[in-house]
C-alpha cells in the first residue's frame, strides 16, 4: 500500500500530549497501527506520555531532536531512530533552530 503524505490533510495540534508549541502533522492508519510524518518548529515538543498498549518508532528525516525515554536522555539527528518501547515514557523536544521532521510509526495491539 502506498502512503502518499503530500496527499493526507495536514493537522496542527498545539501543545501535543501537554508540550510546547505546535505538532504539525499528516497521517494514516487502520486497526493495526499509526503512520505519520510530523513536524515540530524550533522550541516545540510533543508532551511526556506512556505507550502502555503499544511501542513507537520514530526516525528523524530532518533537524535534531532531544529525547528523554525513562528518565535517559537521547540527541537524535538526521537519519537515525528513537525506539520507544512498550511501558516506557518519553519527550520529543525540538531544540535546534531549524524544524525536526520526523516519520513515525505506533502499532496498536
Amino acid at each position: 500500500m502506498l502512503i502518499d503524505f503530500s496527499k493526507l490533510t495536514e493537522t496542527e495540534q498545539k501543545n501535543f500530549k501537554g508540550g510546547e508549541g505546535s505538532y504539525i502533522r499528516r497521517f494514516t492508519g487502520d486497526e493495526a497501527c499509526t503512520i505519520m510524518r510530523g513536524c515540530l518548529r524550533p522550541g516545540s515538543s510533543i508532551g511526556e506520555h506512556t505507550h502502555e498498549e503499544s511501542c513507537e518508532i520514530i526516525y528523524v528525516l530532518s533537524g535534531t531532536a532531544s529525547i528523554v525515554c525513562d528518565g535517559v536522555t537521547e540527541i537524535v539527528e538526521a537519519g537515525q531512530t528513537h525506539y520507544c518501547p512498550k511501558g516506557s515514557t518519553h519527550v520529543m523536544k525540538n531544540n535546534g533552530d531549524r524544524d525536526l521532521v520526523v516519520f513515525a510509526v505506533v502499532p496498536k495491539q
